[in-house]
């Protein structure tokens, strides 16, 4: 097993007495353990985000970001008909941070209900403390995205949310394709390997002739996710915007990554202790989100939404407002937006109620 120098995770050899008993392990289920465990889990033990965590999402870089979709969904609100009544929501809130300068921006939008609740799926109970005292309004917390109340439109963000759901990855070795799953080395540490049996058909997305050793991933959960917002969007209306980091269109790749200190770690001996990723297929998302009956525009590049949306012009009065913050808030805007930083690996999805126009910057 390859390690950090420090030696396996406290996760990692509990799985390893697990394997040792009752088999391997797809990689599915390793990353939800690795990411959700409730003792070892890094979402319920960590305080990931910002400079002194292990990694910076757009919200955490610029309030510029959070107000930008703000705008977004005080537009496609309008363009629904303005309904006095609506379902906040996000998916992942992170810190609460996003919601929090969304709502700024949804407050300026004449005639929006910002008083109504904040809707919030999360289940870290430590994250659900810090996003109420956050957003310092009307909080309430769900489990899971089916939770959500379904007696009006639907407003909801989810900002690298599904790159963090658990994937399964299928190797092509020449006679079809089979399950990656994590076993264990001759050592007794945890070690990648394949499922001897092929995968039957059914269970594996469409794709490309592949070559061997070609990797397709599928994340059951974000399919299932997607076809629920889908679904909801179909019957109540509403709009939907999914932001994260991924290709437009996708065949054949590894994506699963660890990430802790700001740098990449060995995925196995850092479980639990490390954030656990992989590029979301956004084709996926939108084919099961319109196979429920929604409508699904983009994706977008971060980049160009945001730029339609006005970011240039809020970080230009944002920097005149504060000459002393003028260089941050340029520096900011240029990692929100330019292709080389987050502007071109991140996109945005949008899902709409099928009657509706097509949402502000799509």
């Amino acid at each position: 097993m390859a390690g950090d120098g420090a030696g396996p995770s406290p996760l990692a050899r509990l799985l390893a007495e697990r394997i040792a008993l009752d088999g391997p392990l797809p990689v599915a289920t390793v990353m939800w353990e690795a990411l959700s465990n409730p003792v070892h889990g890094y979402y319920m033990t960590r305080e990931p985000f910002g400079a002194a965590g292990d990694f910076t999402t757009a919200p955490e870089i610029s309030q510029m970001f959070g107000e930008m979709l703000g705008l977004w969904l005080g537009a496609a609100w309008a363009d629904m008909g303005a309904p006095p009544r609506v379902v906040l929501a996000e998916l992942g809130p992170g810190r609460g941070t996003l919601m929090a300068d969304a709502r700024r921006s949804l407050a300026r939008v004449p005639g929006f209900p910002v008083d109504l609740p904040v809707h919030l799926v999360e289940t870290s109970p430590r994250l659900r403390r810090l996003q109420a005292e956050t957003i310092g309004a009307a909080v309430v917390h769900h489990d899971r995205p089916e939770d959500l109340p379904g007696d009006a439109p639907l407003l909801l963000l989810a900002n690298e949310f599904f790159d963090a759901l658990p994937i399964r990855q299928f190797v092509f070795t020449g006679a079809g394709f089979n399950e990656r799953v994590v076993g264990l080395d001759a050592d007794g540490g945890l070690a990648f390997g394949l499922a001897p049996e092929t995968a039957p058909a059914h269970v594996l997305p469409p794709h490309e002739a592949p070559t061997p050793g070609a990797v397709l991933e599928v994340s059951p959960l974000a399919v299932e996710i997607a076809a629920g917002l889908g679904g909801r969007l179909a019957r109540q209306g509403g709009a939907a915007l999914i932001v994260d980091y991924g290709a437009a269109h996708r065949g054949f790749a590894d994506t699963l990554q660890a990430v802790a200190g700001h740098r990449h770690a060995d995925v196995l001996s850092t479980l639990g202790t490390a954030d656990l990723t992989a590029h979301v297929n956004f084709a996926h998302l939108a084919a099961a989100a319109t196979g429920a009956g929604a409508r699904a525009h983009g994706p977008r590049d971060q980049g160009a939404l945001l730029t339609d949306l006005g970011i240039g012009v809020r970080a230009g009065r944002l920097a005149s407002a504060n000459p002393a913050r003028a260089a941050d808030v340029v520096a900011a805007h240029a990692r929100l937006t330019a292709p080389e930083q987050m502007g071109s690996l991140f996109k945005a999805l949008a899902l709409t109620g099928p009657g509706q126009p097509v949402p502000p910057a799509f």
